[in-house]
């Protein structure tokens, strides 16, 4: 027997730290659970909404023959793209029911159902039907459920698992795996783990590739440590594997960080001699590189030359400007952006939005910035906690404290979960208004929770 150990760290999932794989010739081989085949159905034609996939599975698992396995795994997968998690476990559920043989590439597809939905517990509570159906195991699955735990930020169940799977050779981990930990640890500011990694990769039988290689530089460039990063694009050259605009894109946004703007010109050059041109992803670092800086007319010069070559601006790039317009107070120039975008049938997003309630906040334009946040659910958006709190500190800013309760109301009723900025704003902005009595009663209620206020008692005397 082979056993998959998980941390139980905050008990997250005490369920798997004892799960048992188990090899046994005992166990039926898969190929007696295959399907027959059936009449041929064109997913992609049919399923246009959830009714579509409801109905359709409705007639498939009346027909006679049952239709074959890829078509129902493949039905699945259009509901998950077409997120409709629920429906996926229930049609799943219902499969069970109804003895409907299932394959590897099912059960894979509802374990990411899970890890999608934010619940990896339940999809590790589907290993078992592995073993009961003798279905082996594959790296795709455990790859998933690395990937899953990792978007819920249990990243100790994420190594440990990834560690077992290579010390008890359960599956010979490929690049996709070695990158889905390698990215879920850089993303996170593990980045001498994530190089112990590609160390260790060097050594093994999967060697490192492009997207790799990628990682690694990406993580040392959030990092701010420029020279490792190009030390480590030197080694993957001499290697044999070239840059590609990923490379060069993490590359131009580190030296953007750093202000290092002749290296942003050298990096530029380089990948054109390597017939490598910029995408509106690099563009757009660039043009948020130099917004940041205050250099907002050489962004613009950008802009324009992108838009010459035949890069079209999109959202992230019309964002950056609007954002960089903003810093410098000119929120009518980032109006006027945000009017352009609309124009062009590129609908904003809510750090649009955010962008420019911040702008009109600072410039103590309260109507703008009010009427902007009350289109943000006209549009089917949701304020962000950043956005909330925004539009919390520009009310108390002008004393409309019946505004900013009701929105702090409607924030704790409906809207994302508070964050130390946003209780700091509302208890600072009762005691600056004289409601005193308020502001201690929020503070002691946060105390009793236990939640990290960090806010100084001090602000009362402002």
């Amino acid at each position: 027997m082979t056993r998959i150990l998980v941390s139980k760290s905050n008990a997250i999932i005490p369920f798997i730290s004892s799960f048992y794989i188990l090899r046994s010739s005992s166990i039926r081989p898969y190929s007696s659970l295959k399907g027959k085949v059936g009449v041929r159905i064109n997913v992609e034609n049919e399923v246009k909404c959830l009714d579509d996939a409801v109905n359709l599975f409705n007639r498939m698992v009346r027909m006679k023959p049952l239709p074959s396995l890829p078509v129902f795994c493949k039905l699945l997968k259009t509901m998950i793209n077409m997120k409709h998690y629920y429906a996926v476990i229930s049609l799943f559920r219902e499969m069970r029911k109804l003895d409907i043989p299932i394959d590897e590439f099912i059960l894979s597809n509802v374990i990411n159902n899970y890890c999608l939905m934010h619940r990896v517990d339940c999809a590790f509570s589907l290993l078992p039907i592995h073993l009961k159906s003798g279905i082996p195991f594959n790296v795709v699955t455990f790859t998933t459920l690395i990937r899953g735990l990792f978007a819920e930020n249990k990243v100790t169940d994420a190594v440990v698992l990834f560690k077992n799977l290579v010390r008890e050779k359960i599956c010979e981990p490929n690049e996709i795996m070695y990158g889905t930990v390698m990215n879920g640890l850089s993303k996170r500011g593990h980045t001498e783990k994530t190089l112990s990694l590609l160390r260790l990769m060097e050594q093994g039988n999967t060697k490192p590739n492009i997207y790799i290689y990628n990682v690694v530089i990406d993580a040392f460039c959030k990092d701010r440590n420029l020279d490792a990063a190009i030390s480590i694009l030197n080694e993957m050259k001499r290697k044999g594997i070239p840059p590609n605009i990923v490379t060069y894109s993490s590359l131009i946004d580190g030296s953007c960080k750093l202000g290092q703007w002749e290296k942003v010109k050298t990096l530029f050059s380089e990948m054109v001699n390597l017939n490598i041109y910029p995408d509106v992803h690099t563009f757009s670092i660039l043009i948020d590189g130099l917004c940041k800086e205050g250099k907002v007319e050489d962004a613009e010069e950008v802009m324009k030359h992108m838009v010459g070559k035949g890069v079209e601006p999109d959202i992230i790039t019309y964002n950056v400007m609007m954002d960089g317009y903003c810093l410098r107070g000119q929120v009518d120039r980032a109006r006027r952006v945000f009017d352009i975008m609309i124009d062009k049938c590129i609908e904003p997003d809510i750090f649009s939005y955010s962008i420019l309630i911040n702008g009109y906040c600072k410039r103590k334009n309260l109507a703008e910035a009010m009427q902007l946040f009350g289109e943000i659910s006209q549009k089917g958006l949701k304020p962000e906690t950043v956005t909330y709190s925004t539009i919390l500190h520009g009310l108390f800013e002008v004393g409309r404290i019946g505004d900013a309760k009701r929105v702090y109301a409607e924030m704790l009723s409906a809207g994302p979960k508070p964050n130390i900025y946003t209780h700091s704003t509302v208890i600072d902005g009762y005691f600056r208004y004289g409601l005193v009595e308020e502001a201690m009663s929020l503070f002691n209620k946060l105390e009793r929770k236990r939640e990290n206020t960090d806010i100084a008692l001090l602000h009362g005397c402002h």
